[in-house]
């Protein structure tokens, strides 16, 4: 069973990427899925979740407009597409299952669920 968040990378302001949530050993469309970011010296942030059955998605105003989340179709994923980056994205971005559609909406982890590693993002000229 695991989660593996890949995709991040070093870009210039107003750039793009894709980050990529792939879980093996369970159904990820069982499951609401979160993206978070940590940067040094603060606490974690969620700022975007997509429902278990995706009928919703959540954004944090911070990324509201930019950063859109959305399933693999059959490929047992979920993607954090990032737009017009920002330096103030720069941070370590992970996701995480959630067996609840209002935590979600919170961006709100619930307990026991399943966190990838993390992966780095840098937005700097």
């Amino acid at each position: 069973v695991r989660l593996v968040a890949s995709g991040g990378d070093s870009v210039q302001p107003g750039g793009a990427l894709t980050l990529t949530c792939t879980a093996s050993g369970f159904a990820l469309d069982d499951y609401a899925v979160g993206w978070f970011r940590q940067t040094p010296g603060k606490e974690r942030e969620g700022i975007s979740c997509l429902s278990e059955n995706s009928d919703a998605t959540y954004y944090r105003d911070s990324v509201k407009g930019r950063f859109t989340t959305s399933r693999g179709n059959g490929k047992n994923t979920v993607s954090l597409h990032l737009n017009s980056l920002k330096p103030e994205d720069t941070a370590i971005y992970f996701c995480a299952t959630n067996i609840s559609d209002y935590l979600c909406s919170q961006f709100a982890a619930s307990d026991g669920g399943r966190w990838g590693q993390g992966t780095q993002v840098t937005v700097a000229s």
